[in-house]
């Protein structure tokens, strides 16, 4: 989860209170974070962040908004947020993004502020929410890159193009050698870092005012002139880049909202497109994008289990930030500027909840009485674990989440009918596992000192998309077993699920398969009861070289449940 350090003086002014730390751990659950640490010496507030749906959350001014509002059943209003009825005036401050950038990144928009000289605590924080949103909702950069930058530098319109990474130069950040854009990626240490992700590009991105001064070299580092912001300065300039629209637009309104809760004026930028956005083609920032919600009000109480009244769902509902109004049994909310995770009646739900008052809920013992017991579905995994164990397996225990890498990239897989997690903390958890084997061969891939033959399994769940579901994704309990040695091959696989699929009581076929992660005529898939059930196969060299595998390898996957069935 999201964690932010702020100095502690600084939080407080935000609040308006100073509070103990028993004070702060119970009140910053209504911000879903709590107190990590107190660091007495430095003066240093340590929370911790529980909800990656909230990135409006993730810094000290987003969470003083939020408790603010609960302890004053306030609003909070902006009024520099341009619609699409309205667009306020931007004295000439443009930015326009060529039709080169789409061959790379085809987002640019952003924002200028004023009326406060930057401070160090204001310097840290602006830097703390910049990593964070970058990292944390933007994936390492990769869809979302945000740069601040000395606006008094700057001669407007702003240009963000794709350029040739071979002639377009500039003297970076932390640098005093003027390098091209493919060398930064080779020389500087946020290159190294940040230059692979648009390492494969034709053009790589560039932004530059009219007057030809470079402003940065999204999403890998700023200039050393005018993107080297310090304390003391007063007028900066926001550039948000990246691949999708909306999380642009989200981020410039997280950051407007925080820096005029700093004490900022939000000066308005006009984003000129070459090409159709869901906006059209020309934006002023910051823009409210978010689209109303409702939902019936009988519908909170009975998800509560309380008959909250409509007075009392609009009240909870302003202590979470949040406008509504209750009409004819429905229940319609305002969605704030700075938040973008209502998806559902139950988001309502669930801020009704907190504004209201966890403690306000009264317990309520269950009125039926039942009897634990293991489902069915448990009781058939345990006897395979048993016959696996039986077998000389050794269970093993994996995340449920992983990485491209891991789940297609290593096993040369499409990978399109499998769940990608839209904001993920980190890449290393951007899938749901939609098969156990990737899972068993890394474990071989860090197995070559021990002793051959390995026997290795598994018995977990594995998901992907089903159109057929009305959640449009499918949950499975699988087998998954894998055996390495110079001596592994079809014939020992073929014995291993004869005895398997005895001992469980099931019939089954074989047919062939093509399946890029088994040598070709070494593989099958098994057929029971009319239906495929498993695949199985000597693992082909290509897959075993991406993860780095020596030795021979023989693999199964089953589908329990339809095995059972």
């Amino acid at each position: 989860m999201p964690k932010i350090e702020v100095q502690e003086q600084f939080f407080y002014d935000l609040i308006g209170r100073t509070c103990s730390d028993a004070q702060l751990e119970e009140i910053l659950p209504v911000a879903k974070a709590e107190l990590d640490g107190h660091d007495l010496a430095a003066r240093v507030l340590k929370i911790e962040l529980n909800d990656t749906n909230r990135p409006d959350l993730w810094s000290a001014a987003g969470i003083a908004r939020q408790l603010n509002s609960y302890a004053t059943g306030e609003v909070p209003l902006y009024d520099f947020f341009s619609t699409e009825e309205e667009t306020f005036d931007h004295e000439g401050r443009t930015l326009i993004v060529h039709e080169s950038a789409s061959q790379v990144r085809p987002y640019s928009i952003g924002f200028a502020l004023t009326g406060r000289k930057v401070d160090e605590n204001i310097l840290l924080n602006l830097i703390q929410s910049q990593e964070k949103i970058c990292n944390n909702f933007g994936r390492k950069r990769k869809t979302i890159a945000l740069g601040v930058y000395r606006s008094d530098l700057i001669t407007y319109p702003v240009h963000f193009e794709g350029a040739d990474p071979d002639t377009a130069h500039f003297v970076p950040l932390h640098m005093e050698e003027d390098l091209t854009l493919r060398e930064i990626c080779a020389k500087h240490p946020k290159g190294l870092e940040y230059g692979p992700i648009v390492a494969d590009k034709p053009v790589f991105p560039f932004l530059y005012d009219d007057n030809g001064e470079v402003l940065s070299f999204p999403p890998v580092i700023n200039s050393a002139h005018i993107g080297a912001v310090e304390v003391g300065d007063e007028n900066l300039f926001f550039e948000f880049s990246g691949t999708g629209l909306d999380d642009l637009l989200l981020s410039a309104a997280i950051m407007a909202c925080d820096c005029a809760d700093m004490g900022f004026t939000i000066l308005p930028v006009k984003c000129m497109f070459p090409y159709d956005t869901p906006y059209g083609r020309e934006i002023t920032v910051p823009y409210y994008f978010q689209n109303p919600i409702a939902c019936e009000l009988s519908f909170v109480q009975r998800m509560l289990g309380q008959k909250l009244s409509a007075e009392e769902v609009v009240a909870s509902l302003r202590k979470m930030g949040v406008f509504s109004l209750v009409d004819s049994g429905m229940v319609y909310v305002t969605v704030p500027e700075f938040r973008n995770d209502f998806l559902h009646p139950v988001d309502i739900m669930e801020d009704v909840m907190i504004g209201y008052g966890l403690a306000n809920f009264a317990p309520e013992l269950p009125n039926d009485s039942t009897v634990g017991r293991i489902t069915v579905e448990e009781a058939f995994a345990r006897k395979v674990k048993d016959l696996m164990v039986g077998l000389g397996y050794q269970e093993m225990m994996y995340n449920y989440l992983g990485s491209k890498r891991e789940y297609i990239d290593n096993m040369h897989v499409d990978g399109s009918r499998y769940i990608q997690i839209a904001n993920p903390m980190s890449e290393n958890y951007e899938y749901v596992r939609p098969s156990i084997l990737p899972s068993l061969l890394e474990s071989e891939s860090v197995s070559g000192h021990a002793t051959y033959p390995h026997h290795i399994f598994e018995v977990g769940k594995v998901a992907f998309l089903d159109d057929e579901d009305n959640s449009g994704t499918t949950t499975r309990n699988y087998l998954g077993f894998l055996s390495a040695s110079s001596e592994m091959g079809f014939n020992q696989l073929n014995s291993l699920i004869s005895t398997l699929f005895y001992f469980i009581g099931a019939e089954y076929t074989m047919e062939e398969l093509v399946d890029p992660r088994f040598i070709e005529g070494r593989s099958g898939r098994l057929i029971s009861k009319g239906r495929p059930v498993g695949i199985f196969g000597e693992v082909h060299p290509a897959v075993l070289e991406s993860w780095g595998c020596s030795m021979p390898t023989i693999a199964c996957e089953v589908d329990l449940d339809l095995v059972r069935s």
